[in-house]
């Protein structure tokens, strides 16, 4: 199977499991702050942390390429984690603004350390 179509596989799974999650998370939590994105975002680190740590330990080259690119780069979304922060701050939500960068950001490389960990762990 070519790379291009394990890529299209995985983000076939991502794009959807992204969008179902966000609108689930977000019709179960009240305010603005986007609980959903964080979700999908550190959720997507984690994975991509245990992908990376099984292809370092020596997994097929072609689990990164499905699960890596193609799942997590579909299932987390770099942009509407800008856009929602900038969205925030637009509209005076300063402080959630702030609060959603830094805890994107450091529990999304807490995930991905943690994925790694798990990996080198298990098969390391």
């Amino acid at each position: 199977m070519t790379d291009a179509l394990l890529v299209a596989l995985g983000a076939a799974v991502g794009a959807p499991l992204r969008y179902l999650t966000d609108r689930a998370i977000q019709a179960r939590t009240p305010g603005s702050f986007p609980w959903g994105t964080l979700t999908v975002n550190v959720v997507g680190s984690l994975v991509l942390g245990v992908v990376t740590g099984a292809t370092l330990a020596g997994a097929d080259q072609r689990w990164q390429t499905l699960l890596g690119t193609g799942l997590c780069g579909a299932l987390t979304t770099y942009s509407t984690f800008s856009y929602e922060t900038l969205r925030l701050a637009e509209t005076g939500a300063r402080r959630q603004a702030a609060a959603n960068a830094a805890v994107s950001v450091g529990a999304g490389l807490g995930a991905l350390c943690l994925g790694l960990a798990c990996a080198n762990a298990l098969l390391g």
